[in-house]
């Protein structure tokens, strides 16, 4: 999906858009010569391995999906909020393929996801309408959404209402 600058259902900015705002953002990592890493972001510890090597946590690529489902969960609140969309809870499913020949050499394969697939389920009473102007806005903010899909990745997002009531 390409991004529409003129799609009239995005809200407007939340920040003032003439006015440049840079964000740095710093990780440091140790690796001991083994697939695991270790790293440090504002001290928090992150730490990537592969199964068969001592799965001690999940893959870089395993975290690159929870990075996408986590930016969803912030974006979904920001705009959220924005519009006024009441919900509970939202709970996103993601899976994706990768061709493992890629970050190991193979040539003309590569080494990132050539498809993605989420499941967005939104706990609301709010109108299927409402949902799609959310869903409009999120995925026109979402960093990493965009990362995806700048990668040339098939991203698809399957967006659901889960009715509040029976919770």
């Amino acid at each position: 999906m390409k991004r529409n600058d003129n799609d009239p259902d995005l809200l407007p900015p939340s920040i003032d858009p003439d006015k440049l705002k840079i964000g740095i953002r710093q990780v440091s990592m140790r690796n001991e010569a083994t697939a695991r890493s270790v790293m440090t972001v504002r001290g928090h510890t992150v730490v990537t391995d592969e199964p068969g090597d001592g799965d001690t946590g999940p893959t870089p690529l395993e975290t690159t999906l929870s990075a996408l489902a986590g930016c969803e969960g912030v974006i979904i609140y920001r705009c959220a909020t924005a519009m006024r969309f009441k919900y509970s809870a939202v709970e996103i499913d993601a899976e994706g393929e990768v061709d493992q020949r890629g970050s190991r050499g193979v040539r003309g394969v590569r080494p990132y996801f050539n498809w993605v697939k989420m499941t967005i389920r939104i706990h609301s009473d709010e109108t299927p309408e409402r949902l799609e102007k959310l869903r409009k806005n999120v995925e026109y903010r979402c960093p990493v959404m965009n990362l995806f899909r700048s990668a040339d990745v098939d991203v698809e997002a399957n967006w659901a209402l889960v009715p509040e009531q029976g919770e």
